[in-house]
């Protein structure tokens, strides 16, 4: 009888080792995927995921999923804070994504809404397909989303959509978003703006190359938003804010050409221009309310119509 305790309990002991090895693999800080992997996998290096979506589950919040070799790792949906890297391995990336969005960006659900933060770099996020993606990264709720040496194409929607009704903060650095309906949108009506800064980042052959049609502030700055030029009211930069928001975007040492529209705002939104290049756009500055503020150090030449410079409101220089 003694003996046959003993066997259980050291079946016990090992049921229970097995679940706690099992739970901290599914929690591992670090995962991997790979064009070789497989979900059922434990994602760890030696026997990685195949898909970021199987990684999601196995990767503690706050931790991250490496790609190990190049490959296709499907869309994803983030619902807690995670850094997800395409190039830590030996290639690149990417989320093929047609007639879904890429990657969504929703805590709404958690306990904790409006908290995640989440981290995307170093990924291609196409929508190439029989029907194009919706949207390249779709964030709805969250803290913060950061967007790092991406590049984001093929999507009939945006390429990168803030729509939350809370403020929340973007950021998007050294990042390419082509072909795509809006390069950047940004709606909802937060009683705080939404905070969004970009960086050296590239806005060609969309629609729009950044339209704000909710609350923000903008800073843009090292950036090129040109051949946004689809139709006559496609705009370089362009603001249709609600009455009872306000959008203030500062453009700083951008090049804003070729587009049917350079800026537009409207009577409830700023657009200020520093070091800003300004040429073949079939209408430079678009007056539609609100104001369109200059330090006088601008480029704006060669445009078809809309050097309308006496309209500009001047800011002083300290």
């Amino acid at each position: 009888m003694t003996k046959v305790r003993l066997t259980l309990n050291i079946f016990a002991a090992l049921v229970f080792t097995l679940l706690v090895s099992s739970a901290a693999q599914a929690q591992a800080t670090r995962t991997w995927v790979s064009g070789v992997g497989d979900d059922v996998n434990p994602c760890s290096r030696t026997a990685p995921c195949k898909t970021f979506a199987g990684a999601i589950s196995k990767t503690a919040s706050g931790g991250e999923i490496d790609a190990l070799d190049p490959g296709g790792f499907g869309a994803v949906t983030l619902t807690k804070s995670i850094l997800i890297d395409g190039t830590t391995g030996a290639g690149f990336g990417s989320i093929l994504a047609s007639g879904v969005n890429g990657v969504n960006v929703n805590d709404s659900a958690s306990g904790s809404p409006n908290t995640i933060v989440v981290r995307l770099r170093n990924l291609s996020i196409n929508g190439a397909g029989t029907t194009l993606g919706v949207n390249g990264v779709n964030f709805t709720s969250g803290a913060t989303v950061h967007v790092e040496n991406c590049t984001i194409r093929n999507f009939s929607g945006a390429g990168i959509l803030l729509n939350s009704g809370t403020a929340s903060r973007l950021i998007v650095e050294n990042t390419t978003v082509t072909e795509v309906g809006n390069g950047i949108s940004v709606s909802g009506t937060p009683a705080t703006p939404h905070a969004v800064v970009v960086d050296n980042s590239s806005f060609t052959r969309n629609t729009n190359g950044i339209s704000v049609s909710g609350r923000a502030n903008m800073a843009v700055s090292n950036s090129v938003i040109s051949l946004n030029n689809a139709n006559v009211s496609a705009a370089g930069v362009i603001v249709s804010t609600a009455a009872g928001g306000a959008t203030v975007i500062d453009l700083e040492n951008c090049q804003v050409n070729y587009n049917s529209v350079g800026v537009q705002p409207n009577a409830q939104s700023a657009i200020r221009l520093s070091n800003v290049h300004m040429t073949g756009n079939a209408n430079a500055l678009n007056f539609n309310g609100g104001t369109i503020a200059t330090y006088n150090n601008n480029r704006i030449f060669g445009n078809t119509a809309g050097e309308n410079f006496p309209a500009l409101t001047d800011v002083l220089q300290q």
